[in-house]
């Protein structure tokens, strides 16, 4: 397999609908923690459902978190919920936890007066644009299910936000790092055009 996207398994992560999303756009995945496959691979998504500090330790206790911050300065990386999440500084659910830095900021729990955890389609609004959301249009819905969001550091690094009583970093973009704190596997059309298009970044 010369060309594919690796699913990073680290115990944490929604593995199987992402992997099925993008094999229904016709791109290949590899679902490993191998650090070998994880070089040949053209891009990496890092998905992840549960707490921060959890899936912080699975990725450090094997070293994935070094792995991961030297494959982000060669190719395309997203981060998908909590694995969005794992790429800023630090984080503070349950305890101050450290994260693997690729986007500065840090991951704090939303302050709304709104229904927690925000679970459900909101629309996005698009900024510093991004080859992430290219062929989509300003409002478009996608699915979250979250009590936390990444505080960037850097307006440049936010490519979409989205309001839910208050104003919440919805997508960041930083070099070759993005991530999207929405399900793009669970946000219908919408969702398979921003998988597609970041499966097309390297090609």
């Amino acid at each position: 397999m010369d060309h594919f996207t690796a699913i990073v398994d680290y115990g944490v992560g929604n593995l199987m609908s992402v992997t099925n999303a993008m094999r229904y756009l016709g791109l290949a995945t590899c679902i490993t923690s191998d650090p070998a496959e994880l070089e040949r691979a053209e891009a990496i998504i890092l998905p992840g459902v549960g707490a921060f500090p959890d899936a912080a330790e699975r990725l450090r206790g094997p070293g994935l978190d070094q792995v991961l911050t030297a494959q982000a300065q060669k190719k395309p990386v997203l981060g998908i919920c909590l694995g969005m999440q794992l790429l800023f500084d630090c984080g503070n659910e349950v305890r101050d936890c450290k994260g693997l830095g690729l986007v500065h900021g840090a991951v704090r729990r939303i302050q709304t007066g709104e229904k927690m955890p925000h679970i459900g389609w909101n629309s996005l609004h698009l900024q510093n644009a991004s080859p992430l959301f290219r062929g989509l249009d300003e409002e478009c819905y996608v699915y979250f299910v979250h009590s936390y969001c990444g505080v960037a550091e850097q307006e440049a690094d936010v490519i979409a936000r989205t309001d839910y009583g208050v104003s919440i970093v919805a997508a960041v973009q930083h070099g070759n790092v993005y991530g999207c704190q929405f399900h793009p596997e669970k946000s219908g059309e919408v969702g398979l055009q921003i998988l597609k298009n970041f499966g097309e970044l390297n090609r």
